[in-house]
């Protein structure tokens, strides 16, 4: 079970055209186990699986094969609990739809709900929603659910924190009775289960192991470049390293044999791997790698599985990973057997978003680092070669050649002479030109999130007050800090997503003796309007 593919899995030839083009070579754990289900089934599933595991392709396929366009009426209502994530999901499944002409759209809070309402009344076959504003169109009589054939309950946990389960069953309520359910958690708690017996008809528990998390023999760094500067960077990398011996993943097939390609024009011993190569052909090829006969080695996440190399210096991640169960297994091979190792990961600005969502589900801290300037590279291969020419001084290993280095200093100047010999031997590797330009690349954080602090007024709190506590406890920028309201009991705020969590984490949970919280806020509800008759 552990070996299927993609194709093996029962997908159609249109939808594996289009995993391949995201560079989706292998299913994840819980893919294995659930598409085959759905898409020969009419049941109900209970998936429990971490965030990160590729949940949203393990429904979104199989969906995306069993539905067809409609001319009026859903046929699939997805809830999750926040808007980043309906936003996310709605993306991800536009990008696996291939040919098929199906309307998936997000609905949530804070986007007009006349553009929503315009978009409704066009048609949506898979709208992917949070429960506050899924409820304010059932109330207005904007949305009718009497035709969906499929509810997805994501991370149905985090919905139970964020106070939405009486919501949840409410729209529940107002579906079609033959639905089929499919609920994914990270945990189960008694009352998601509850949830689970009272909608749910006969269904199917579907888990997955954890995912080892990463480890902290591994630093784990990024640097943000623009695409067309990538390999540039990858270059000075290698380069200003002494001993570089690194793996390196990229997303296809295609983007390992151009990167491989490329690397060997420039000089460097390096070869590659993926699905297409022959078995004799990867056995001689990991063979060169460990026996550090090529010292670097390009690959698919597919064809390094089975890779076992404990004295890895560098994982790079020359293509952002499709999930972070991805870049945990990237990353864990190195820092292996008490060794310290470096995980590298490229990003351009519109990829931040990902990486923040990868380091929030590995528990980790991916720090930002500037890209070694072309100046440090070449005094680092100075330095080097001052080193290796010492290192042959005290071995004695020169005298071979003594003779004609007699020769040459009865006609010129010893320093003359070591200076022609470096030009003799390294000015390719010292020529400044070999190196290109690299651009700033300005990252795209435009993202916020409201959060919602239940101080106010009542507890001595202003606007001012509060500006000051914030950059005092978690030292965010007060510029960051926008849109603040703060009423008699509680307070509004919104801050930068990539800054939430460090200050939900960071703010004191007790001010002047009152015990109190900070959370994400959840959405507003616009007064009912009156409803519109329903056109059934």
């Amino acid at each position: 079970m552990d070996s299927l593919t993609f194709t093996e899995l029962g997908l159609s030839e249109d939808i594996l055209k289009e995993l391949t083009k995201k560079g989706f070579e292998e299913p994840t754990e819980i893919q294995r186990k659930i598409i085959p289900i759905l898409l020969k089934e009419e049941t109900d599933i209970i998936g429990q699986a971490q965030t990160g595991t590729g949940k949203t392709a393990a429904f979104g396929l199989p969906l995306l094969e069993k539905i067809k366009k409609s001319e009026k009426f859903p046929q699939v209502l997805i809830l999750t609990p926040t808007r980043e994530l309906a936003i996310q999901v709605s993306e991800e499944l536009n990008s696996f739809k291939g040919k098929k002409k199906l309307t998936i759209f997000p609905i949530y809070g804070g986007q007009s709900i006349n553009e929503q309402i315009r978009r409704i009344e066009k048609g949506i076959d898979i709208i992917v929603g949070t429960p506050g504003r899924i409820i304010d169109h059932i109330k207005r009589g904007t949305l009718f659910l009497h035709n969906i054939r499929y509810v997805v309950l994501d991370e149905a946990d985090e919905m139970l924190n964020m106070g939405f389960i009486e919501e949840v069953e409410e729209i529940l309520q107002n579906i079609n009775p033959e639905k089929n359910i499919y609920l994914f958690s990270a945990t189960m708690p008694e009352q998601i289960m509850a949830i689970a017996k009272k909608y749910m008809k006969s269904y199917k528990v579907i888990s997955t192991k954890n995912i080892q998390l990463t480890t902290d023999l591994t630093e784990q760094i990024y640097f943000e470049v623009r695409e067309s500067d990538r390999f540039e960077a990858l270059c000075r990398i290698i380069d200003i390293e002494e001993d570089f011996y690194g793996l390196i993943f990229c997303r296809t097939k295609v983007d390992v044999d151009d990167l491989t390609n490329r690397l060997i024009d420039r000089g460097y011993s390096v070869e590659g791997l993926h699905g297409d190569i022959s078995q004799h052909q990867r056995e001689r090829t990991l063979t060169k790698f460990k026996k550090k006969k090529i010292n670097i080695l390009v690959a698919t996440d597919v064809a390094a599985r089975g890779i076992d190399v404990t004295n890895l210096s560098h994982v790079i991640n020359y293509s952002l990973p499709q999930e972070p169960e991805a870049y945990i297994h990237r990353i864990g091979r190195t820092g292996r057997a008490g060794k310290k190792g470096i995980a590298i990961t490229f990003i351009s600005p519109s990829e931040y978003k990902k990486l923040l969502f990868i380091q929030k589900i590995a528990k980790t801290t991916i720090k930002k680092e500037k890209v070694p300037a072309i100046e440090d590279v070449i005094n680092s291969k100075k330095l080097r070669i001052k080193r290796e020419i010492e290192s042959i001084i005290e071995q004695g290993t020169q005298k071979e050649y003594l003779k004609i280095s007699s020769a040459i200093l009865k006609e010129n100047n010893a320093e003359d002479i070591i200076a022609a010999m470096i030009k003799f031997a390294f000015e390719r590797d010292l020529d400044e030109r070999r190196y290109g330009e690299i651009s700033e690349a300005s990252v795209d954080s435009k993202g916020t999130t409201r959060l919602f602090l239940s101080f106010g007024r009542k507890d001595d709190i202003t606007p001012r007050k509060l500006i000051k506590l914030i950059k005092e406890k978690t030292g965010i920028d007060s510029n960051k800090i926008t849109d603040i309201k703060v009423m008699d009991s509680f307070s509004f705020i919104t801050v930068p997503f990539e800054d939430a969590g460090k200050l939900i984490k960071n703010f004191p949970k007790e001010i002047g003796g009152k015990q109190g919280s900070i959370q994400k806020a959840k959405e507003t509800k616009p007064e009912v309007k009156q409803k519109r008759k329903s056109k059934k």
